[in-house]
């Protein structure tokens, strides 16, 4: 059997190119203020051309042990941008003459000075690093969970220019297709599609959920070794065509030539409300926490109050996480107003940053992303409920995770529908230097009542597994269910959705469901038998992203 490692790697970032990005149980942070996170842009604090920072543009040197303030070596690149930057106000980029030893050094001192774990990175030399991409993939924590999973399986980074684009619209450069990743390495290997962005090239190629890709340009990807063309033609560099090839469940094949094309992703889907049990039941599909899922989260809300809906199904199965100030909004529109003045989430950071250390409370007001302030003058929609149902994978992580843990902080009853989550109950501020913008993880977060040990994910555990137990922990009162590929998100005879409806009405799980697996990937990135999408994430929906906005 071939090693599909790097493949699997190369998911792992492309599939953030898609309707992938982010993850939580963290968040992922900005500069400005207060105690309260959301994202605003990260910021260089010291680009002010080295004046100074003690920064020089000498090839600096490594001593082992000894680390120099990251001010010194932030924006010296070996390739410096030169022109105005688009994203922010057209101001010149800070870039300055430097070389990659710069550019590691900063990566370096950096990790030292903000990494959540710095004290078991290892201090290798720099310069046995042939690129700043290899020098950065290692400094993380090499240590493990309880379950043997990596501690840190988080550790990402990313263009400046796309991450300003997801950031700051929702745009990414993809097909647009969310991949249940089944079995990463042939002979027999499985990539299906579990959901398609409605503007995407997939979505014009008639493409949808269930398909399992069979070929690329002729060559057989299921037990096929032609790693360089998957690579290449799953998550593109460039704007090329290729022809991809599908097995439908039921029906002929299916053939989409398909270019990578930049396209504003729609985090919010299939809102819809469903009379069931003598209940008004709201169900929504909601992948992604980033500003441009604010509105059309907030009219399903709406619509969800304004036809008296009682019951309600979050859909976060392949939510990867994003802004915790979105993840504290959609807290308060489930709680209402019992919610206010709690605690959401408590962050904190490593011995260095104590100082920083910070309380996320629920958060009932709209938002002006553009502006990065409260609207304190207006106020979100909310259910007031004591209960909510949510439907989960391994690919609902982050600030997904910390709406399912914040609620369960505040005595609001979650019922988890699924397979167990991600677990990340970790953070990052993105750290944007010479172009790349890194994600380095900084933070843990916890609930009101202390609890934040969910490294090893959610488990969605039967009532009669918990009884009698105190406190909090990371099984949540639920029905274990595989992944329903066979029936299109929303459809009442969905596996997930028809077992909390089941439950809903009943109390108890459907008889006839199939035991859901938290299957996770080994370290050459096989997938469990069971599982759905065991990639790893990228920053926005792999991690929380805490902020501080305005007007707080």
């Amino acid at each position: 059997m071939m090693q599909f490692s790097n493949l699997y790697l190369a998911i792992g970032l492309a599939l953030a190119l898609t309707a992938l990005s982010g993850c939580g149980g963290g968040g992922t942070e900005s500069s400005t203020g207060s105690d309260s996170g959301t994202v605003t842009t990260p910021t260089n604090n010291n680009n002010n051309n080295g004046s100074d920072s003690g920064g020089s543009s000498t090839e600096p040197s490594w001593q082992p042990g000894v680390f120099p303030p990251a001010t010194n070596f932030i924006n010296y690149c070996a390739n410096p941008r030169t022109g105005l930057d688009e994203f922010n106000n057209n101001q010149p980029f800070p870039d300055r003459e430097g070389t990659v030893m710069h550019e590691k050094m900063w990566l370096r001192s950096f990790s030292n000075e903000t990494y959540l774990w710095y004290d078991e990175i290892a201090d290798n030399n720099p310069q046995d690093f042939s690129t700043v991409a290899d020098y950065f993939a290692q400094l993380k924590t090499t240590q493990r969970n309880p379950d043997n999973s990596l501690k840190d399986q988080f550790h990402f980074s990313s263009t400046y220019e796309s991450y300003q684009k997801e950031r700051q619209s929702g745009v990414t450069t993809s097909y647009g297709i969310h991949w249940a990743a089944i079995k990463t390495a042939s002979p027999d290997r499985n990539f299906t599609i579990a959901y398609i962005e409605p503007n995407s090239p997939a979505a014009a190629r008639g493409l949808s959920r269930g398909d399992r890709l069979i070929s690329i340009d002729g060559e057989d990807f299921v037990d096929g070794d032609n790693v360089t063309l998957f690579n290449e033609a799953l998550f593109p560099s460039e704007p090329k065509a290729y022809t991809f090839v599908f097995r439908p469940t039921q029906g002929e094949e299916k053939s989409a030539n398909m270019t990578a094309v930049d396209f504003e992703q729609t985090p919010v889907q299939n809102t819809k409300i469903i009379s069931h049990g003598g209940k008004t039941v709201g169900y929504v599909q909601f992948n992604q926490f980033i500003p441009t899922a604010q509105e059309p989260l907030i009219a399903a809300f709406d619509s969800f109050k304004n036809r008296g809906v009682n019951e309600l199904v979050l859909d976060m199965r392949y939510n990867g996480g994003g802004l915790i100030h979105s993840a504290a909004q959609l807290g308060y529109m489930v709680a209402g107003d019992s919610s206010l003045s709690r605690n959401f989430g408590v962050t904190t950071y490593n011995d260095k940053r104590q100082s920083e250390n910070r309380v996320y409370t629920f958060e009932p007001r709209r938002i002006d992303w553009t502006r990065e302030v409260f609207l304190n003058d207006t106020t979100l929609p909310s259910l007031d409920l004591s209960k909510v149902y949510v439907l989960t994978t391994d690919d609902t992580a982050s600030a997904s995770e910390m709406v399912i843990n914040g609620l369960r902080g505040i005595d609001v009853e979650v019922v988890q529908i699924g397979t167990t989550t991600r677990g990340k109950p970790y953070g990052f501020l993105p750290a944007p230097n010479c172009g790349m913008v890194y994600y380095t993880i900084q933070s843990k977060s916890a609930n009101e009542k202390g609890f934040g040990d969910y490294a090893n994910g959610f488990t969605p555990t039967p009532a009669s597994q918990i009884s009698g137990e105190t406190g909090l922990d990371a099984k949540v009162p639920g029905c274990q269910v595989s992944d329903d590929l066979s029936h299109e998100l929303g459809d009442e005879s969905e596996q997930l959705l028809a077992t909390a409806l089941h439950h809903s009405a009943t109390g108890s799980c459907l008889a006839n469901e199939t035991a859901g697996v938290s299957a996770r990937p080994d370290d050459s990135g096989q997938a469990g038998a069971h599982n759905t999408v065991i990639l790893p994430f990228k920053p926005l929906r792999d991690g929380a992203i805490h902020t501080t906005l305005k007007g707080q």
